[in-house]
């Protein structure tokens, strides 16, 4: 979809995108405040945030309940959702263009005037459990955070943050809501039809009844190589594992594309290196790689499932497959397809508003930079073959590791298994 995109500077302090797209018929907003996790002001509440992203759609000074609220947010077919991480809280929002300005104001209800009390509390606190329970069943995420604790991030697994929910309690809630939720600390993106409308969303967002506050630095925490690790599962059937090379650093647009193409030589499709190759002998079902780009680090992050039995034999060819790649035997073929295949998924990329919207905060949300869509084609045509290998060299390199599986294989031979990941 056709688009333009401005930054704007509120005169409240807050800031972010508005990205217009004529002829939309629906309307996207992002609004990102940097009050996750590790903004809870000790561990013993770790899962604070989380619980007041869920308090965020309860009663607020215009409707008494949850219920009340999404019955009234929901009559026309709008959607809303929110989700807290690590560094962010996020409260998203879609819905049709005749109604953006109702959205938008009962949006500003949710986020700048919520009642919070004891009865939600009780039952978001109950949720919240229900939730990370369920996350417990789910071996890929009961892993990666362990792959965080083992190179160094200041994170609790999955466990220990459900064992925090129980100290929680109101004062914490509105202490966190009004320490992190001010206008400096708050990033926005919309995306929909602008024009006749631009001047009236500025000013509605600088008359939200948000304090000042201050804008928060993104954490840092030194990186370092750790041990494998065991989650043992006495039902698990199979192994399943994630490690991450991790450079501490930022990558820039250019070089994060990059390496998203050479994921796609690696593990890419059925004729990928890693993934092709192992699903050709019947190794795995699946198994994959991607790059998570943060203010401060980069992870090459590898997951997958695999049979006790053809374990040794997949992490011999992931070993093998790497150590070509850091030696750079990277067929001129193999990266052309991956250029071009590059090249069609873009063209497949902005399709609708949401996609447009989630495609700008990814980036924006981290750093703050624009990366524009219409600069994909130019940037695909820049990626280097050597400037390839030699970013492959450098995760391989930073000396930074981490590696978790669940399983209910005994720990010598998952340490075996790490052996085949020193490339």
């Amino acid at each position: 979809m056709k688009h333009s995109v401005e930054e704007v500077q509120l005169k409240n302090g807050a800031k972010g995108l508005l990205i217009d797209i004529p002829g939309a018929t629906v309307m996207a907003t992002r609004i990102e405040f940097r009050a996750g996790m590790l903004y809870a002001k000790n561990k013993d509440i770790y899962e604070l945030p989380h619980v007041v992203e869920h308090l965020a759609f309860g009663a607020n000074s215009g409707f008494k309940n949850e219920q009340e609220f999404e019955a009234e947010f929901t009559k026309n077919g709008a959607y809303h959702n929110a989700w807290t991480s690590d560094v962010s809280v996020c409260y998203e929002t879609e819905c049709a263009d005749f109604e953006w300005d109702r959205i938008m104001e009962l949006q500003r209800l949710s986020i700048c005037e919520p009642k919070f009390n004891e009865d939600e509390l009780k039952s978001e606190k109950a949720n919240v459990k229900s939730e990370l329970t369920g996350y417990m069943n789910d071996y890929y995420r009961l892993l990666w955070p362990r792959v965080q604790q083992a190179v160094g991030e200041d994170v609790l697994d999955l466990a220990q943050r459900r064992d925090t929910i129980a100290n929680i309690d109101l004062k914490d809630i509105r202490e966190h809501y009004r320490r992190t939720h001010t206008a400096k600390n708050m990033l926005f993106v919309i995306a929909g039809k602008m024009k006749g409308r631009r001047k009236e969303i500025i000013r509605k967002l600088e008359e939200w009844p948000l304090k000042e506050g201050e804008k928060f630095e993104m954490p840092f925490t030194d990186l370092h190589a750790g041990e494998a690790v065991s989650i043992r599962r006495k039902d698990a059937s199979n192994i399943t594992f994630g490690f991450s090379l991790v450079t501490p650093r930022h990558l820039s647009a250019d070089e994060a594309f990059t390496m998203s193409c050479l994921n796609h030589i690696l593990n890419g499709t059925t004729n990928s290196k890693i993934f092709g190759t192992a699903r050709k002998r019947g190794l795995v079902y699946g198994m994959g790689s991607s790059i998570a780009n943060n203010a401060r680090s980069t992870y090459w992050d590898f997951d997958g499932e695999v049979n006790v039995e053809n374990a040794e034999e997949l992490f011999s060819l992931i070993q093998e497959e790497m150590m070509k790649t850091l030696n750079g035997e990277i067929a001129e073929t193999d990266f052309e397809a991956a250029k071009s295949y590059a090249l069609g998924r873009f063209q497949m990329g902005a399709q609708t508003v949401g996609q447009i919207a989630d495609y700008y905060a990814e980036n924006y949300f981290v750093n703050e930079e624009i990366e524009r869509y219409d600069g994909m084609p130019d940037l695909i045509k820049r990626i280097d073959r050597t400037r390839m290998i030699d970013l492959a060299r450098e995760f391989a390199g930073s000396g930074i590791k981490g590696f978790a599986t669940v399983s209910s294989v005994e720990k010598a031979f998952i340490s075996g298994l790490e052996t085949k990941l020193n490339f």
